[in-house]
């Protein structure tokens, strides 16, 4: 039996866990790159029974999964991919897996990204090793305002970690309660005033039909000139074009963005060049720890199913 691993973009998968428990049984080919049109992906996979993928990296459509027959096991990191039609995949006899995830690193990255843009972190590390030395000037976070936009296992950590820095904590998302709120030290506040008051907007909602697009102009609009954008959670909640807008006209002091409507992001995007911003590759959940978690997780999901008592078991929507 063949599995595919796919999108190793480092080159580490094989390297993170012991997948021996499943070499005997099944020939692994790991594919580094990247295919973003469907046929070029069926036309790689045609001949794979199991397909391993990292989340919401590459949709699987139901087109996708009629054009390969031979797929059976499909297991994603995580135990939520809405790239994945797990109707279509149970129509088309393909099990859908998951794995546990270790949930930290995200909120770890958030704030790497709030205190690179508060120090200006990259353009002076980036200046001293070209020779210059203290061109910008920073701001503290003690006594800011940061305003957290849901409050849920990531959100809730960057909220606690906001409140022992000595930031004055506000929150929102669409049925938050002060009772949750409470738990952190933050206020409820609606939508437009969290983007009215913060010195800092963090975003952390899943991506559904409520939330893509729900940061537009009007909310950009809304926040203070001296004001940081930060998305560690998915590009399509914001619309890009306005906050392109809103950063090429300097209408907010900059932006932290570790996700994109289109990853990876095009060589020719405007994210690129804008002197305003802090961006990274999709990083949030980058970490030995998370892989180990993620990957040692297929390996068990392959065992379990080759052993006909599946685990991790993703049911269709």
């Amino acid at each position: 039996m063949r599995a595919a691993i796919l999108d190793d973009y480092q080159n580490v998968v094989l390297e993170m866990v012991d997948w021996s428990p499943v070499t005997g049984d099944v020939d692994i080919t790991v594919f580094n790159d990247h295919l973003s049109d469907e046929d070029e992906i069926a036309a790689r996979l045609e001949d794979f029974e199991i397909i391993l993928v990292m989340r919401e990296r590459t949709p699987f459509t139901r087109t996708l999964f009629e054009k390969l027959p031979k797929l059976k096991l499909l297991v994603t990191s995580g135990m939520r991919n809405r790239g994945i039609d797990t109707v279509a995949a149970k129509e088309h006899g393909v099990f859908v897996a998951g794995t546990p995830s270790v949930g930290s690193s995200t909120s770890e990255l958030t704030w790497g990204l709030i205190l690179a843009l508060a120090r200006q972190i990259p353009r002076e590390d980036h200046d001293v090793r070209e020779g210059g030395w203290q061109k910008t000037v920073g701001v503290d976070i003690k006594g800011a305002t940061l305003g957290v936009i849901g409050l849920g296992r990531v959100g809730s950590v960057v909220a606690r970690v906001g409140d022992a820095f000595g930031m004055n904590v506000i929150a929102w998302s669409q049925n938050l309660t002060q009772e949750r709120c409470d738990e952190f030290n933050a206020r409820l506040v609606t939508k437009d005033e969290l983007f009215a008051q913060s010195d800092f907007v963090t975003v952390h909602l899943l991506l559904g039909e409520r939330s893509r697009g729900s940061i537009g102009a009007h909310e950009l609009g809304l926040m203070k000139r001296s004001a940081f954008f930060i998305n560690t959670a998915r590009g399509p909640i914001v619309d890009e074009v306005a906050l392109i807008e809103v950063l090429e006209n300097n209408r907010i002091a900059g932006a932290a963005l570790d996700v994109f409507d289109v990853e990876p992001l095009p060589l020719d995007h405007p994210f690129r060049r804008l002197e305003n911003t802090v961006i990274t590759p999709h990083l949030g959940y980058v970490s030995v720890e998370n892989y180990q978690g993620f990957y040692g997780g297929m390996v068990d999901d392959i065992r379990a199913w080759l052993a006909g008592a599946p685990i991790n078991v993703m049911s269709a929507d």
